[in-house]
């Protein structure tokens, strides 16, 4: 099984090109923290390529720029080629499955502290009065 599961921002904005055959495909890197800090007491970050292709690429390409927040979900694909010089080199990236876009859309960042104040008080707002019943005879299954 090859899944991978990454929540980062993009340290660039995405490149959008096409192949001869006319499909989309979009690049972009996003920087992920680790969980630990370093002896400095500093986090550090990890640089994790991204492809996308088709439907995908146009969608990252249109409402991703650089600094914005992601969940990727994909694979991780390993590439060879030789250097110049005769080395072999190798490229890991991660060819995305889905990209969920984590930032809001107008470009506001909010704290994960004060979304869930906002769920809290949402969720409070109804009594137990508001609720209806719901018949079990509906149900699909």
């Amino acid at each position: 099984m090859n899944k991978c599961f990454l929540i980062g921002n993009l340290t660039r904005d995405p490149e959008l090109t096409s192949t001869q055959g006319g499909i989309s495909v979009c690049k972009f890197t996003i920087a992920v923290n680790r969980r630990y800090t370093n002896s400095a007491g500093e986090r550090e970050a990890d640089f994790i390529n991204i492809i996308a292709w088709r439907e995908l690429a146009d969608n990252c390409a249109r409402f991703l720029a650089k600094g914005k927040k992601v969940a990727v979900m994909g694979a991780l694909q390993i590439r060879t080629f030789d250097g110049q010089d005769g080395v072999k080199r190798y490229f890991t990236e991660i060819v995305a499955d889905e990209v969920q876009f984590l930032s809001p859309a107008d470009g506001t960042r909010r704290d994960v502290d004060s979304m869930k104040e906002e769920g809290a008080a949402t969720s409070q707002k109804k009594s137990a009065d508001e609720l209806k019943p719901l018949d079990d005879d509906s149900l699909p299954f």
